[in-house]
């Protein structure tokens, strides 16, 4: 299975720490983001990466390369427009061709055998991709996820408000007790994807969103697996979570 990494963004959360590096390439125990997540892809059986670039975009290219320095070989597409990460993934339809691949953000961490988990559930059944979650966070600033009784998506509202979030109450997908899963960010996608990534009309914020176009797989009947992310899970989206991995020696 192939990889595409979406590593354009500025991270501007980050301060003067991305003036000169994109966030993906900040170090965490003296190895970039970017190639922590590529190493631990690689430990799943993925050798072949497409790297989304874009805020200083010859950094990490220049880095990493062709890939061989690390056993797998990397390609590199530049989104010129900062438009949202609905459009990102088109730009390696190409590379993509027919097959499923993993998509995942350049600044979320997690252990290298959460791929394998993800591999793992993908081949459970006929399946159209599958979509990670944790319950660790604040759901108002993500995606709020809901699933089947198969634990397959069935429903999701992104950075929902207060008054989405008694909505759903009200309608009986929000439970008492029952766990808030929170969009992990870590994919993999049939290239049925492209089909609604074609079409996405930009949200209120003014950008594309992936999540519109996962809304879309599921509502014309591409079931997607869920699956809960064991151990660690990272969104490096600050320089405080960058201070604490630094801290963590796990």
């Amino acid at each position: 299975m192939k990889a595409v990494i979406l590593a354009a963004g500025k991270g501007t959360r980050m301060g003067e720490l991305t003036t000169e590096l994109p966030k993906p390439m900040l170090p965490v125990h003296g190895r970039p983001i970017l190639q922590h997540i590529i190493e631990g892809l690689r430990a799943a059986g993925v050798t072949e990466f497409c790297i989304i670039t874009g805020w200083k975009a010859e950094v990490v290219e220049a880095y990493f390369g062709d890939g061989s320095r690390w056993g797998v070989k990397i390609s590199y597409a530049r989104q010129l427009v900062q438009d949202g990460t609905g459009k990102a993934p088109e730009l390696a339809k190409s590379f993509v061709g027919d097959s499923p691949f993993f998509l995942t953000y350049g600044d979320i961490l997690v252990k290298p055998e959460t791929y394998a988990q993800m591999l793992q559930r993908f081949r459970e059944g006929e399946h159209a991709g599958v979509v990670t979650v944790t319950s660790s966070e604040d759901v108002t600033k993500g995606g709020l996820f809901f699933f089947d009784a198969q634990f397959c998506l069935a429903h999701l509202v992104e950075k929902p408000s207060a008054a989405q979030l008694q909505t759903l109450r009200q309608e009986g997908w929000l439970k008492p007790g029952a766990p808030a899963w929170y969009n992990a960010g870590i994919y993999i996608f049939g290239p049925a994807l492209f089909e609604f990534t074609a079409t996405l009309a930009k949200s209120p914020r003014g950008e594309f969103e992936l999540t519109d176009a996962i809304a879309a797989l599921i509502a014309n009947s591409h079931p997607l697996a869920g699956l809960q992310i064991e151990g660690r899970w990272v969104d490096v989206r600050d320089p405080d979570v960058l201070a604490a991995l630094e801290r963590d020696q796990t």
